[in-house]
């Protein structure tokens, strides 16, 4: 096992794409692992446009390019993207095999097993298809409620209002032993140098809001079963605001790749020594 590479956040910025084929072709890594937020709006025909007449065409060049040495590519979608362009991800790899799309399931990826998630907690944003009630229905001042705003796909109203983050990563790792683990998350950990938002100082309604906009689920999650590695986005802010990209929940190595400035911001790291990762800008 050697490189692997992980990105997240693209918003189907071309730069940002183009940096990272580039950094595939130079790497030539055994893994990419693409964290969500990769279409350029969640509108469902720009984002089936792009996955079909950019996505596919690039991920192909890569492949001609590297022949046996093409990466296994690992992807979830974020919260920006649409639930409607799940379909068509799901339909070029059954059809292409140009990456593996794993919200809510596992991969084997020998000696580790590679899990995916893609929900993130109630944000103020109005597209609802990625946003989950996290560990009750607690609702964070200032943020929309899941059964509120719109959705791409028809949820029933029970489902929206009783189902947490926490049920889902319950069912989806179970008690296994994830010592040898890669979670690839869209959204951060609560309370960590990878969630904090710009919002220090700031009220709605004469109450401070919470800079920290991760995951108590995903927190609790990690802490409780200590995966290897775990890699998240979501909140572009963060490493700018706290001076760090990674951070360590008990024996657990959490990266993030999100970044708001114009560039590309890619993690790279050995599975077998997660210590000695790196971040570039690109």
């Amino acid at each position: 096992m050697g490189i692997c590479l992980f990105a997240s956040d693209l918003h189907g910025r071309l730069n940002r794409y183009q940096a990272l084929f580039a950094r595939i072709l130079e790497d030539s890594p055994d893994a990419v692992f693409l964290g969500g937020d990769l279409l350029p709006s969640f509108g469902p025909i720009q984002g089936k446009n792009f996955i079909e007449d950019y996505l596919v065409g690039e991920f192909s060049k890569l492949r001609d390019s590297l022949g046996e040495n093409y990466p296994r590519v690992f992807l979830i979608l974020g919260n920006d993207d649409n639930l409607q362009a799940e379909s068509e991800l799901i339909a070029v790899m059954e059809k292409e095999g140009l990456w593996e799309y794993i919200h809510h399931q596992k991969a084997e990826f020998s000696p580790y097993t590679v899990y995916g998630y893609a929900f993130v907690p109630p944000t103020p944003f109005l597209n609802k298809d990625w946003e989950k009630y996290d560990i009750s229905r607690y609702l964070d001042p200032g943020c929309v409620a899941p059964e509120e705003g719109w959705r791409s796909r028809e949820v029933p109203l029970n489902l929206i209002q009783h189902a947490t983050i926490k049920q889902d990563l319950t069912e989806l790792a179970g008690p296994e032993d994830l010592s040898r683990a890669i979670f690839l998350f869209h959204a951060p950990p609560y309370q960590t140098k990878l969630d904090r938002a710009a919002l220090e100082g700031k009220m709605i309604d004469h109450v401070p809001l919470d800079p920290h906009v991760g995951s108590i689920a995903i927190r609790d999650f990690i802490l409780n079963q200590q995966p290897l590695i775990t890699l998240h986005g979501h909140v572009h802010e963060s490493a700018r605001l706290t001076g760090s990209w990674q951070d360590r929940l008990g024996d657990t190595y959490a990266f993030s790749a999100a970044h708001d400035g114009p560039e590309l911001a890619l993690v790279r790291f050995d599975p077998a020594d997660p210590r000695r990762a790196t971040r570039n800008l690109y």
